[in-house]
């Protein structure tokens, strides 16, 4: 005899108990073939279970099956954005790793914001993760005391993994790529290439990463006897429009007075350079240009761009290994970065 579950009005969700009684076996049989125990269950009465959830529509309660296992097969990935294109390729790369794993991954969007990423690791810890994984640059300033640091170490007592990617403001397990000393090497090698006027593109937002790259520039720079660079530094909106924006603006004086603009992002690179060609500036002939990342769309710029390669797939492999391996401390990672020399870029 087939069930009706409501027929008038919203269908109530279907409960193991309902696959049960459809199976005509017991609800704890029932329930150890749909959340995998480790007991046997004879193969006719497991085919006949799975016949009964699947005629009736069930799934099951993930959530619920992490507070009875004490366990998850989710990770939880806090990101600063997702439209930037660096951030979707480190999403992309962490989701790559933890399907390998045999994991899944749940990804919430900062904005690049510190209340709002305290918001969302206090929800996550309720739906209990087997880790959380915090990806992009921390901040300048840093979070109030007794926040999002006590927020993660509770998380971390009900046996969760926190790790962090490219970041350095909070005390857990990292995985970094070592932005000062790639835009650093960078610096000198544009600096080898005979430029000596350049124009720096930060970060209106007060970004920890972002600053690094900016301060290992200058530092490269000052290696091979320029001192004046730190004279020309802007901090637009952290974005491609931003850096339009900025470059658009600029006095015509000024502008003419650049033979490089450095952006901290590919993404501002790809902005700025686009500001360079509605005022009639040609790339490289007039103003070369650099930026930091690499990032995959790079492949279809013309020209191509110099930038700093960052080794997305090594970071995420190496997060994903520690979280998801138990109980081992490990020292905090940082995997080089380091400059690519393109068409955007062929020397003075």
């Amino acid at each position: 005899m087939s069930e009706t579950l409501g027929d008038a009005g919203p269908r109530r969700p279907v409960t193991l108990d309902d696959v049960a009684r459809r199976a005509g076996v017991s609800q704890p049989t029932a329930s150890r073939v749909l959340n995998g125990s480790a007991r046997k269950v004879n193969e006719a009465l497991r085919e006949r279970v799975v016949t009964a959830a699947r005629e009736l529509g069930y799934t099951t309660n993930l959530s619920a099956q992490a507070v009875a296992r004490g366990t998850s097969r989710t990770i939880a990935l806090v990101i600063s954005g997702i439209s930037d294109p660096y951030f979707s390729a480190m999403a992309a790369a962490i989701m790559r790793q933890a399907e390998l794993a045999g994991l899944r991954v749940s990804i919430a969007v900062t904005d690049r914001r510190s209340d709002r990423e305290l918001e969302l690791v206090r929800e996550i810890r309720g739906h209990q993760p087997l880790a959380i994984i915090l990806a992009g640059t921390g901040f300048l300033a840093p979070h109030p005391e007794d926040t999002l640091v006590d927020e993660l170490r509770r998380y971390e007592e009900t046996g969760g993994r926190v790790v962090l990617i490219s970041r350095t403001d909070l005390p857990f397990e990292t995985v970094s790529f070592d932005n000062h000393e790639g835009a650093r090497q960078l610096a000198r090698e544009l600096a080898g290439l005979g430029y000596r006027r350049f124009l720096l593109l930060g970060s209106g937002t007060a970004l920890l990463g972002m600053q690094q790259r900016i301060d290992g520039f200058v530092h490269g720079l000052a290696d091979e006897g320029i001192s004046h660079a730190a004279d020309r530094i802007l901090y637009p909106e952290f974005s491609w429009d931003g850096a339009r924006r900025a470059i658009e603006s600029l006095e015509e004086d000024t502008l003419r007075e650049v033979e490089l603009v450095f952006a901290i992002t590919d993404d501002m690179a790809l902005g700025a350079i686009a500001g360079l060609r509605s005022r009639g500036v040609s790339i490289p002939d007039d103003v070369a240009v650099a930026g930091f990342d690499d990032i995959t769309t790079l492949r279809d710029i013309v020209p191509s761009l110099t930038t700093v390669h960052v080794a997305l797939d090594t970071v995420a492999e190496e997060a994903i290994h520690r979280a998801t391996t138990d109980g081992e401390v490990f020292t905090r990672k940082t995997v080089p970065a380091y400059p690519v020399l393109r068409e955007s870029t062929p020397g003075v």
